[in-house]
Parts: structure tokens; C-alpha cells; sequence
């Protein structure tokens, strides 16, 4: 039978998704059949014994290594078999999202050996030589990532803190983001950032510390001062941030989204995961459309002015349903200096949205602001 047209329904549910080799043994011994199955990224040379022995029709297998004779009659019955990819430092076909320790894996011997910096630079090839294998394993590669994430988030409320990349650590301004990161996430909301350095990374450090005392915050942001930026050296930036989670281990969970994009600014290591993309666009949608429970905008630039108004026309229009709340920080960076303000008030003008958004002048208004909003 044709793999396109399967003998039961399949309604395309993450319940038929196999992303470990746990998860595989797991289907195998309670549903008896793999039929329209789609395992990603499992290593299978060692079940061999079942792949022959199970029906495999209608299954797609998405990078999973396995020995000739299994791909063989998995392919004869009609499963679609998808080898991986030799010689990528990243796996197009992945089932989760990143963790801090693998993309920094072999920091040890410099940023530059980790996956994170070689991944980069093998987009950087790719992208300037217009390789049409390397332009598609970038789609699927995000697809899989977004496919991730919406997994992780499931009954998550999740609220996003965008801001610039340049405030560095050891500042007022940094320990006040990380504070925030802290609070809101003391207060049962996922904590998402755009996954960078700055006010990114310090309200993934907050969200971190949330369950340690002020202490540990205030050591944290001793530690991480020794490299303020992440100019002139990423190795020494990032091992300040694994010498504070060495320390404290067993922090709380928050999540970054960087792209590879931006490739010359890191992912922090204070995000517990990261759903890192080469699309920026596909990125910046998909963080501030997960944004359910409201954004905090600090002062950043550019960035941080783009996706202001990435947020708010989603929710001028209610193409995502009801506005979500947008509370920005620092009425003189947005009236003066970058006055995003006064625009965005006069989109929400007689709109669903104009009971959404307000202006603070301190991060520390910032938690109630948004709950004042419905965040």
C-alpha cells in the first residue's frame, strides 16, 4: 500500500511521534506495530530484530540510524526512510529542543570548537554559496524545532521579556532584569526570551534562580560581572555562566529563542531550553506568538523596536484572538530616545488592544502592570 494513503486514519497528533529510543521500545511492546509511526533522530542499529519483525507501513523514519537489511524492509513495506546526514555539526532531524550543555559542548577548547560556533559557520557557507541541500536542511531542521517547542509548552502560560543584547552584566540595569526573570517565574509563568546575551540573558538567569534565595542571585551576579560582555571573547563570557550554574545546580527552567542568524551574538547558557533557528523570521513569530501571558519590552534598539510591532499587529488585527498584554519599560527610552510609545498607543486607539498595553517607568512595575493587564 502507498505510504500516502494509510489503511486507519492518522490525524498527524504528536501521540504517533517517537523521539527516543525509550519511546520506541515503549510503542513496540504495547501497540505491536510501528504502521504510521514517525520516529526522528532514534538510533535503531540495535533494533534490528524488531524492525524486521514489526510492520513498518505508512512510517517515516527521520534520521534514524539503523542496519541495511531493517531500512531495507522498512522501505519494501512502504515506510519512507530518511538517512541522516553525514558530517553536520546539528541534526536537521531532531525530536527536542536544545539544551545549554550541548550547544556549548567542547567550550573547554574554545567557543569556536562547540556546535554552536560550527553550526553558524556552516550556515554562513551554505547560505553564501546558495546551496539548495543546505537552504532545505535549514527548513526542516526549524520545522523540527518548532515542532519541539510547541511540545515543551503544552499547559504552559508563558510570558516573553524582550530587550537589547548591549546591556552588559555587572550593571543596575542587568540585576534589575534578572529580578524580573525571577519574579515572574516565582509566579508560575514560563519565562521566554529571545535567548541572547543582555536583558535576555539576565531574565533567564532570574527565572534560574527562582528557587534559591537572594544570596545566590547575589552571587550569581558577582561571578558573571568578571565578564561583563560577550566582546572580546565568548569562551570567557559563557564560562562565567557555567561557573555559576556549577554552583548552583538545579536551577529553574525558562526558554530562549536565538537564531543562528544573528550568529555573532551566543546563546546564554541560563535558559534550560533553547529552540535555536536559522530563520529569524520563523523565530521572531514563533516567540512572541507563544507569548500567551503577555511580553515585557526593556530598552533595547532596533530588535527590540521590530518586535514591538511584531507583537502589537497580531494584536491590533486579533488575527491570535484576544490581545495579549504589552508592558514596556522606561518612559524615557520609549518617548525619547526610540519613541515607540506614542505610535503604538495611537494604534490601540479605539481597539480591543488599548486596554492591553501601558508604559512603566521601572522594571520594578513591571510583574503588576502586567497583571493589571491580564497577563
Amino acid at each position: 500500500m502507498h505510504p500516502t494513503t494509510p489503511a486507519q486514519p492518522f490525524d498527524g497528533s504528536h501521540d504517533r511521534e517517537i523521539e527516543s529510543l525509550a519511546e520506541f521500545d515503549e510503542v513496540a511492546r504495547t501497540h505491536g506495530t510501528l504502521s504510521h509511526f514517525r520516529v526522528q533522530s532514534v538510533d535503531l542499529t540495535a533494533r534490528t530484530d524488531v524492525l524486521l519483525a514489526l510492520d513498518t507501513s505508512g512510517a517515516v523514519f527521520l534520521g534514524c540510524p539503523m542496519e541495511p537489511e531493517a531500512a531495507t524492509k522498512s522501505r519494501a513495506s512502504g515506510a519512507l526512510v530518511f538517512p541522516p546526514v553525514p558530517g553536520l555539526s546539528f541534526d536537521p532531524y531532531r525530536g527536542f529542543v536544545y539544551s545549554p550543555d550541548e550547544l556549548f559542548a567542547s567550550l573547554d577548547e574554545g567557543y569556536e570548537a562547540t556546535p554552536d560556533a560550527r553550526t553558524y559557520a556552516w550556515f554562513q557557507h551554505t547560505k553564501a554559496d546558495g546551496d539548495i541541500f543546505g537552504s532545505m536542511l535549514r527548513s526542516i531542521h526549524d520545522d523540527a524545532v518548532t515542532d519541539a517547542l510547541d511540545e515543551l509548552l503544552v499547559g504552559e502560560r508563558v510570558v516573553g521579556v524582550m530587550g537589547g543584547h548591549a546591556m552588559a552584566r555587572g550593571t543596575d540595569a542587568y540585576a534589575g532584569a534578572a529580578r524580573l526573570g525571577r519574579e515572574l517565574a516565582r509566579a508560575g509563568l514560563m519565562v521566554a526570551t529571545g535567548g541572547g546575551p543582555g536583558a535576555m540573558e539576565a531574565a533567564n538567569l532570574g527565572a534560574y534562580a527562582a528557587p534559591f534565595d537572594d544570596e545566590m542571585l547575589t552571587g550569581a551576579l558577582r561571578i558573571l560581572a568578571k565578564a561583563p560582555k560577550f566582546t572580546p571573547s565568548i569562551t570567557e563570557w559563557a564560562k562565567a555562566a557555567f561557573e555559576v550554574r556549577a554552583g548552583w545546580p538545579g536551577g529553574g527552567p525558562s526558554v530562549g529563542i536565538p537564531t543562528w542568524f544573528y550568529g555573532h551574538e551566543p546563546p546564554n547558557p541560563f535558559a534550560a531550553h533553547l529552540a535555536k533557528y536559522f530563520s529569524n523570521a520563523t523565530r521572531e513569530d514563533g516567540l512572541l506568538a507563544r507569548c500567551t501571558a503577555g511580553v515585557v519590552f526593556l530598552p533595547g534598539a532596533a530588535g527590540t523596536v521590530q518586535e514591538i510591532f511584531d507583537n502589537a499587529t497580531p494584536n491590533y488585527y486579533g488575527s491570535r484572538g484576544e490581545p495579549t498584554p504589552m508592558v514596556l519599560v522606561d518612559r524615557t527610552h520609549w518617548t525619547q530616545r526610540l519613541p515607540a510609545w506614542p505610535l503604538l498607543r495611537s494604534l490601540a486607539q479605539e481597539r480591543a488592544m488599548e486596554s492591553r498595553i501601558a508604559l512603566v517607568d521601572r522594571i520594578e512595575e513591571a510583574p503588576e502592570a502586567l497583571k493589571r493587564l491580564g497577563g
